[in-house]
């Protein structure tokens, strides 16, 4: 059965297209020109992923996301006009999986939304090994999907979780740049480094004492990074 794809924007030339060139890859597309019709669309037709944009009437694309993280897993990726870092940071809170910046070649939509949907399966059936990390700050049972932040409960997006994963099952090993995208997002991506970047930040903010001055996430100056064990 053919993997179901919404696509929300009130971009009708956009639109278009995009609908276009999913039904002549072998997506079933559901389409909405707004926020709110997104959501019901969502909620009646159980898309396998959701592309969004960001700039939209009724509801913005971020306002959406938060509505479909608030009660479900399914993939997001984000369509901005808006390149700047905080912008995307703030898709990455609300539980975005990926984004791509306007404007955009159809074929990188394309190839984000095959990589996300692989990510998402190999996620499902693979699971993850008993590998566990404990200090007296951070924990990660890779068993369960369970991380706790001083003592509190972590939520991570699947890619986040991915990326975190990754690093933990090579812990103090430096893991380049190329490996880890490609590890994490797939072989289309392996020179988004700037991507990576982000990634890594916005998972900072989220298991480090203090982002600015990270002790787990570790980087190697324009090589990599490897995640430091603290006991």
């Amino acid at each position: 059965m053919a993997e179901r794809v919404l696509v929300v924007d009130d971009d009708l030339s956009l639109l278009e297209l995009v609908e276009y060139n999913l039904k002549v890859s072998g997506y079933q597309t559901i389409t909405a020109t707004d926020g709110q019709a997104g959501i019901r669309a969502f909620f009646s037709d159980r898309p396998d992923i959701v592309i969004l944009d960001v700039a939209m009437p009724k509801l913005d694309g971020y306002q959406v996301c938060q509505r479909i993280r608030e009660m479900s897993n399914t993939p997001v990726i984000l369509l901005t006009a808006k390149g700047r870092e905080e912008d995307i940071i703030k898709g990455l809170d609300l539980g975005a999986d990926d984004y791509l910046v306007k404007p955009f070649r159809v074929g990188e939509l394309l190839a984000r939304v095959r990589a996300t949907l692989r990510r998402t399966q190999t996620e499902l059936e693979q699971g993850d090994s008993a590998v566990s990390y404990k200090d007296d700050y951070l924990s990660i049972d890779l068993n369960s999907h369970r991380i706790e932040v001083d003592g509190q409960l972590t939520k991570l997006t699947p890619t986040e979780y991915k990326l975190l994963a990754t690093l933990v099952k090579n812990k103090g090993r430096l893991l380049e740049f190329r490996q880890l995208l490609e590890a994490v997002w797939g072989f289309e991506y392996i020179d988004d480094v700037d991507y990576l970047r982000v990634y890594i930040w916005h998972l900072r903010r989220k298991i480090e004492p203090d982002p600015k001055s990270p002790i787990y996430l570790a980087n190697e100056l324009n090589t990599g990074y490897r995640f430091e064990p603290q006991n």
